[in-house]
């Protein structure tokens, strides 16, 4: 239930989110096949989605 209501976030951050295409893109490039990577970002995004509120802070891109 969670991998299916996060994958759609996971790939709409991978194509406007810097940081985290880059870190898909680098998982891919190592050979890592594209699902174990989409995966991974699911997993960024959950960990984001903890830590954020725990810490009072809201989400902000960084600076290009």
């Amino acid at each position: 239930m969670f991998r299916q209501a996060l994958y759609m976030p996971a790939l709409i951050a991978i194509r406007f989110d810097p940081d985290l295409e880059r870190k898909y893109q680098v998982m891919v490039k190592a050979g890592k096949p594209k699902k174990f990577a989409i995966t991974a970002i699911m997993r960024k995004l959950v960990v984001l989605a903890n830590i954020l509120p725990r810490q009072q802070r809201n989400w902000s891109p960084k600076p290009a």
